[in-house]
C-alpha cells in the first residue's frame, strides 16, 4: 500500500511540479535534442509509476527464493491474506482497474495515432505520384504551385517536397538550409517523436502536463532541425528561409514551412546560447535519477521482505509434523 501510493504521488509530481519547471526551464534552447529526451523521461516515467503502482497493489511483495515450491507457496499465502478481508480485495480490484485501464489506453492511442499517420502520409504520397516531378538534382519531389512550401514525408518512401513557389523564392543558401532541415526531420525521426507525444496527450486529455509535452516536443523537433540546417548554411540563411515560407505542412507531414514563430527566428538571428558540459552532465544525471526512481521505489519492499518466511520450513515445520505422525496408526 505504502509503495503504491509512493509510486501515484512521484507521478503526481512529475506531472505537475516537474512538468511546469521543465517547461520554465531556459537550456532546452541550446540543446533541443536532450530537452525532447527530458520531456520524455518525464512522462514516461509518470506513466510507468501509475502502471507499477497498480501492479503494487495487486501483487503482494513475497520473499524471493531459489525454491521454485517454496516461492509459489509464498505467493498463494500472500495472496491469501490479501484477499482474507474486504479493503485488501477492493485495494487489489482498483490497482487492477487502474493498471489495465492506463496500459489500454496508451497502448490503444499510440496504435491509432500511428496508424492514421501512416495512413495519411500513404495518400498523400499517392498524390504526389500524379502531380509531383522528382529532381535527382535536389533530391525532392518538385510540385507545381505559387505558393511557397517545404515539407517532409517521413516513414516508408519517405521525400522531401519543394513547391515551384519556394524554388523562385529561395536563394542556393535559402534552398540548402531547407533542405537540410527537412533531411534533419527524416534522419531523427522527428515524425514518431511528435506522434508518441501527440499520442499521449489523446490518451490523458485533462492531465496538462501531457498538452505541454506535446507542444514542446513538436517545437523542439523543429529547433533540432534548425540547427542542424544551421550547419549547413548560415543561420541567417535559415532565419530568411523560415519568413520566406508561409504554407503550412499537410497533416502527417513535418517542415519548416509555417511554423517560424518570432521566438524561432529571433534565435536563429541571435545564436543559440551553447550548453555547457557541467550543465548537460547535470540534466542528464537529472533524467537517470527520473527514470531510476521507480524501479527504486519497487526494489526497497523487496529488501525489506528478505527476512519475511511465509512458509513454515526447518525446525517449526518439523515441530508441526512430529504430532502428527505420532498419531498416525503404526500400520499406516
Amino acid at each position: 500500500m505504502i509503495v503504491a501510493l509512493a509510486l501515484l504521488g512521484y507521478a503526481a509530481l512529475l506531472l505537475t511540479a516537474g512538468a511546469g519547471a521543465l517547461a520554465r526551464a531556459r537550456w532546452p534552447e541550446a540543446a533541443p535534442r536532450l530537452a525532447i529526451a527530458a520531456w520524455f523521461a518525464l512522462t514516461g516515467s509518470a506513466v510507468a509509476s501509475v502502471l507499477a503502482g497498480g501492479l503494487a497493489l495487486i501483487v503482494p511483495t513475497v520473499r524471493v527464493s531459489a525454491d521454485l515450491s517454496r516461492l509459489l507457496a509464498a505467493c498463494v499465502m500472500a495472496l491469501r491474506s490479501q484477499y482474507a478481508h474486504p479493503g485488501g480485495a477492493a485495494l487489489t480490484g482498483a490497482g487492477a482497474v487502474l493498471a489495465l485501464a492506463v496500459l489500454a489506453r496508451v497502448g490503444w492511442c499510440t496504435a491509432r495515432a500511428l496508424g492514421q499517420a501512416a495512413t495519411a502520409r500513404r495518400r498523400h504520397r499517392q498524390r504526389l505520384s500524379l502531380v509531383g516531378r522528382p529532381d535527382p538534382r535536389l533530391g525532392a519531389v518538385i510540385v507545381r504551385h505559387h505558393e511557397p512550401a517545404a515539407y517532409c514525408l517521413p516513414g516508408h518512401g519517405s521525400r522531401i517536397v519543394l513547391t515551384t513557389g519556394a524554388i523562385s523564392a529561395l536563394g542556393d543558401d535559402q534552398l540548402r538550409a531547407v533542405l537540410a532541415h527537412e533531411r534533419a526531420h527524416l534522419r531523427g525521426r522527428h515524425h514518431l517523436l511528435v506522434t508518441l507525444a501527440g499520442a499521449l496527450d489523446t490518451a490523458f486529455p485533462r492531465v496538462a502536463a501531457f498538452r505541454i509535452a506535446r507542444e514542446q516536443v513538436a517545437r523542439l523537433a523543429e529547433l533540432s532541425a534548425d540547427d542542424t540546417a544551421s550547419a549547413a548554411a548560415h543561420r541567417l540563411a535559415v532565419a530568411e528561409a523560415l519568413l520566406n515560407l508561409g504554407t503550412s505542412p499537410p497533416a502527417a507531414a513535418l517542415g519548416a514551412t509555417g511554423t517560424a514563430d518570432a521566438a524561432r527566428v529571433r534565435r536563429l538571428i541571435e545564436g543559440p546560447a551553447a550548453l555547457s558540459k557541467a550543465r548537460a552532465a547535470a540534466v542528464t544525471s537529472t533524467l537517470a535519477v527520473v527514470v531510476i526512481v521507480p524501479l527504486l521505489l519497487l526494489a526497497g519492499p523487496a529488501a525489506s521482505v528478505r527476512g519475511m518466511n511465509y512458509c513454515s520450513h526447518g525446525p517449526t515445520a518439523a515441530a508441526v509434523a512430529a504430532p502428527a505422525d505420532a498419531a498416525a496408526p503404526a500400520g499406516g
